[in-house]
């Protein structure tokens, strides 16, 4: 008798919804985190190529840690599209003028770069205060350690 091993469907996975305080929390850690539960790799249903991941709601975007000099030497970049439009802005910057954004840089990066992490991508929404409005997906919390 020939065993099988299982490849789970983006069907089988009942989508469940995380909160994340991200208040104190050091950026690299909870992006880690949080990108593992959106690729759903604590799922025992995990299989690379389908959506085996939840949804994740980052709260307090504006109250996380970077470790070192980190926020006066990480620099973000951006380009135009024209010769010379390279755009450079300190992580410093960019946490005043859109907390959001770091996090949702960091995340992506850890994600696979293709259909599968551009879909995975939009399950995760990060708000700068601690409001959110998706309390009608009962999302439970989630600690990182």
């Amino acid at each position: 008798m020939k065993k099988y091993t299982y490849s789970a469907k983006n069907s089988d996975n009942p989508d469940k919804w995380w909160v994340v305080d991200a208040e104190g929390e050091v950026l690299g850690r909870l992006a880690s985190k949080v990108a593992a539960t959106l690729r759903g790799k604590h799922n025992p249903l995990f299989t690379p190529h389908a959506d085996t991941g939840d949804s994740v709601v980052v709260i307090n975007a504006e109250k996380i840690v970077m470790t070192g000099k980190k926020m006066d030497k990480k620099n973000y970049y951006r380009h135009s599209g024209y010769i010379g439009g390279l755009k450079t802005i300190t992580a410093r910057k960019l946490m005043e003028k859109r907390p959001e954004d770091v996090i949702r840089f960091a995340v992506k990066g850890m994600l696979p770069k293709n259909s599968l992490g551009r879909k995975l991508f939009k399950k995760l929404k990060v708000y700068a205060g601690d409001q959110h409005p998706h309390e009608a997906q009962q999302p439970e919390t989630m600690t990182i350690q």
